[in-house]
């Protein structure tokens, strides 16, 4: 570990290389992940999907986990996007962890419903039935968290599940990350997650690697906290910590 401090409520630890950073918020988010199976028959956690996931994902597959008391839920999805499309952030969670570990049940966002205000509510039902104990997240290059960009998220949101349209920097980090060739194949909207869903998770592990979210690493740390920069709302939860590597802290560390 480079550094580890506190800024508000949020815990911020700092590693060398983005597999050491992936590697210790596994090891801390599997300790937790035990020790509420200890307490309740069954854990609900919220996965994120994307790139930045990738080391924090691979780790966490390798610990001796109860998974068939854990019930996984997908964050955030794009509207109208070919089901099978390797974009799909259903599918990234698909390979990554969904089909690598024997979950007890596993809910996904359908980005192709018919009727996507019925698709937001059969999921805010789900999130009620399970109510979260652990989310696992990241940080958008806009500091968006979920598909919450800063012209859509509200921390006083009434609904836990809703469509937005996706802001141009949060469609080119899409292209940056290597998921799209061209910013016009990003779909525009998607179904997402709310902040307030987000911050109803007893426990948060923030991962943010690499140099392209540094930007968006200092002003989660350093800016008046507000939906403008909606990852700011993480300073305010009580058992939420942000691992990032050298890369996205070189804001903060110079």
């Amino acid at each position: 570990m480079l550094k580890s401090f506190q800024q508000d409520q949020l815990t911020i630890q700092i590693y060398q290389t983005r597999k050491e950073m992936g590697e210790m918020a596994a090891a801390a988010a599997s300790t937790k992940i035990n020790e509420l199976l200890q307490q309740q028959d069954e854990v609900n956690i919220i996965f994120a999907a994307a790139p930045s996931q990738q080391e924090f994902l691979s780790a966490l597959l390798q610990y001796p986990l109860a998974w068939d008391r854990i019930n996984a839920f997908h964050m955030d999805e794009y509207v109208g996007l070919d089901a099978a499309a390797p974009q799909g952030f259903g599918n990234f969670l698909r390979n990554a962890i969904f089909d690598r570990a024997n979950f007890k049940q596993v809910n996904f966002l359908d980005g192709n419903a018919e009727d996507l205000q019925q698709e937001c509510t059969r999921y805010t039902a789900l999130l009620e039935n399970y109510p979260t104990d652990v989310v696992c997240m990241g940080i958008g290059e806009n500091a968006h968290i979920a598909f919450n960009d800063p012209h859509v998220a509200d921390f006083n949101d009434p609904a836990l599940v809703k469509v937005v349209d996706l802001d141009e920097e949060c469609r080119a980090q899409q292209v940056n990350d290597g998921c799209f060739s061209e910013i016009d194949e990003v779909p525009t909207h998607a179904l997402t997650l709310t902040v307030p869903a987000l911050m109803k998770a007893k426990f948060a592990y923030c991962v943010v690697p690499g140099p392209k979210k540094a930007k968006a690493v200092y002003h989660t740390l350093n800016e008046p906290i507000s939906a403008k920069i909606p990852s700011t709302i993480l300073r305010q939860h009580a058992h939420a910590e942000l691992y990032i590597d050298k890369d996205s802290a070189s804001f903060i560390l110079s």
